[in-house]
């Protein structure tokens, strides 16, 4: 079926599906009047598409909504649905009963008064992407950002109340996504902002998370550039609250996790100057032997300490079980040949043994001006690069990278991560990382996304860190360890389209067996709240640290002592 007749189709089953599940969300007790009556259409009524396939799931409708899961504009642009489906043993996606559509400060405001003296529980969806599936509540009022999505760039931006120089920053909408804010920053305003690496995650969740680019080595994490927000806490007050404002509230909006201190509503970002070129090097070796493969490793390990462990480089590598090792990293600010040169000596090494390695095509090099870095009409032009949003009528612009197309409604098995301290990179520690991938890979595969750890960036990018909720490991560390598992789309009780659980299960064992002996011989320092463990038990020391941690809690008693706002592993859950 032509991409965007099916896609189209999807969205029409999911009204039908919306429509014939219409009579959900009847919460007994609930003047629901009186909050139409101050909001108008901006509340209404929305209904679980999962409920109607349950009841008809062999229907046309159903199998189109399935397969449109797989577009994450699809996903986000209808308030019943989450970016993933669930996860195995833990949750799956329960759309509110009830939403209100907010376009501004004062409808937010409106809810969560409302929330607060009818004790409604509440959610918040910006982007959806939330793995604990935050953005999401049973019998729950949401709060939907989508539509406050306005970014407008300044040149000379002082935060309120204080005095200091202009700095040129953006305002940006909480409902906005990072496709659309790259987009005006950089493809059309010539700067550039911190923010994350795909292109449907929403900007206030990122904030709250951290939040990691492909070039954090480099500008830093996304909550180090937050300047000021606009934010509507517990008690229905609209806030702007900064370094002189609300210092305590500030703080934990960058780093100290969404969903838990109130509902951001805009933020303004710090931009910066925009680098000559963005750029990226793709390849994948093979290695025919374990033993090559733990050379392989080692090889990799020591050529990545002495020539990227720099702000220059980013994103990752994959060590995988068949003793495959995949590249896909990124550099910002010098040329192709440059770095073409500098991998040189790497690929001339494994191109020198074709008894041991074998290269799955020539490694790929380019690079580009930053400025095309996320142009969609460039973009388009490269094979196999992005995909297109295929919802009737929607812009050319709204892309995403096509690597990202299998989280769209996934059902996750597993997902933990660890930062790992830069200490191992120095002799003769190299050996132990080296074969602790090995190890690990005999498991799962494991990534190392070297733009989520701060050691090897500025020293003024680490010191804008440590003034941020994020656990202060992530200055030591050199790379964030990812490790994970997730099914195609997929929902409970709904027949022919259930997760397999038994799968899921085993996946989780694996990826728990391939962390054990990353961790074995290399210790984690802390974990990623936006990339962990649902059901880590000391997941408070590993995404803040013990200091931090015991602050956001200090913060939360202050602004939220009744606990409206919670979320699985927030601060006051």
């Amino acid at each position: 079926m032509e991409r965007r007749r099916f896609i189209g189709t999807g969205l029409a089953a999911a009204a039908t599906l919306t429509r014939a599940n219409a009579a959900a969300a009847q919460t007994p007790g609930v003047p629901w009047s009186d909050l139409q009556a101050r909001l108008g259409e901006r509340l209404r009524v929305i209904a679980s598409p999962f409920e109607a396939a349950r009841r008809a799931p062999s229907s046309p409708e159903t199998a189109e909504f399935f397969r449109a899961a797989r577009n994450p504009y699809f996903l986000g642009d209808n308030p019943a649905l989450t970016q993933s489906f669930g996860w195995a043993g833990a949750w799956q996606s329960s759309p509110s009963g009830r939403v209100v559509e907010g376009h501004t400060a004062d409808d937010v405001a409106a809810a969560i008064d409302f929330a607060r003296r009818h004790r409604v529980r509440l959610a918040v969806k910006g982007g959806g992407h939330s793995y604990f599936g935050g953005s999401n509540a049973p019998e729950s009022l949401l709060i939907w950002t989508r539509r406050m999505n306005a970014i407008a760039m300044t040149d000379a931006f002082v935060p309120q109340g204080l005095a200091q120089s202009p700095v040129p920053a953006v305002t940006i909408g909480a409902g906005a996504i990072w496709g659309d804010i790259y987009r005006d920053v950089v493809v059309r305003g010539g700067r550039y902002v911190q923010g994350g690496g795909c292109m449907t995650v929403g900007v206030a969740g990122l904030i709250q998370s951290g939040g990691f680019g492909s070039f954090s080595k480099k500008f830093g994490i996304a909550a180090a550039s937050l300047l000021e927000a606009e934010i509507v806490a517990a008690d229905g007050k609209v806030r702007i609250v900064n370094e002189a404002r609300d210092p305590e509230l500030f703080f934990a909006l960058r780093g100290g996790g969404g969903g838990s201190f109130g509902v951001v509503t805009k933020l303004t970002l710090r931009t910066h100057d925009l680098p000559a070129t963005f750029g990226a090097v793709f390849a994948r070796i093979d290695a025919k032997s374990d033993t090559a493969y733990a050379e392989l490793l080692e090889r990799f390990v020591a050529f990545y300490a002495d020539t990227l462990f720099n702000p220059v480089w980013g994103e990752q590598i994959v060590v995988r079980p068949g003793n495959a090792l995949s590249i896909s990293m990124v550099f910002q600010g010098i040329e192709r040949d440059e770095a073409a040169a500098l991998w040189r000596p790497f690929f001339d090494w494994v191109r020198a043994r074709p008894a041991d390695f074998a290269l799955a095509g020539e490694p790929a090099i380019l690079a580009v001006p930053a400025r095309k870095f996320w142009d969609a009409a460039f973009l388009r032009t490269l094979p196999g690069i992005v995909l297109q949003d295929d919802q009737p009528g929607a812009p050319e612009d709204r892309i995403f990278w096509a690597s990202n197309r299998e989280e769209s409604g996934q059902f996750l098995h597993a997902y933990r991560s660890a930062w790992l301290p830069a200490a191992t990179l120095e002799q003769p520690r190299q050996a132990d990382l080296a074969r602790a991938l090995f190890d690990a890979s005999r498991h799962w595969n494991v990534s190392l996304h070297m733009n989520k750890g701060l050691a090897g960036a500025p020293d003024a990018v680490r010191a804008q860190a440590a003034q941020t909720a994020i656990n202060p490991a992530v200055n030591t560390a050199f790379a964030l360890a990812i490790c994970g598992a997730a099914g195609p789309p997929a929902y409970p009780g709904i027949a022919g389209h259930e997760p397999d659980l038994a799968r899921a299960r085993a996946n989780a064992d694996k990826v728990a067996a391939a962390m054990q002996a990353l961790e074995t011989r290399v210790p984690s320092t802390g974990t990623y709240l936006a990339e962990s463990d649902y059901f880590d038990a000391n997941w408070r020391s590993g995404y803040w640290g013990g200091a931090n941690a015991a602050r956001l809690e200090a913060i939360k008693r202050h602004y939220d002592p009744d606990n409206l706002f919670r979320v699985h592993h927030g601060i006051g859950a």
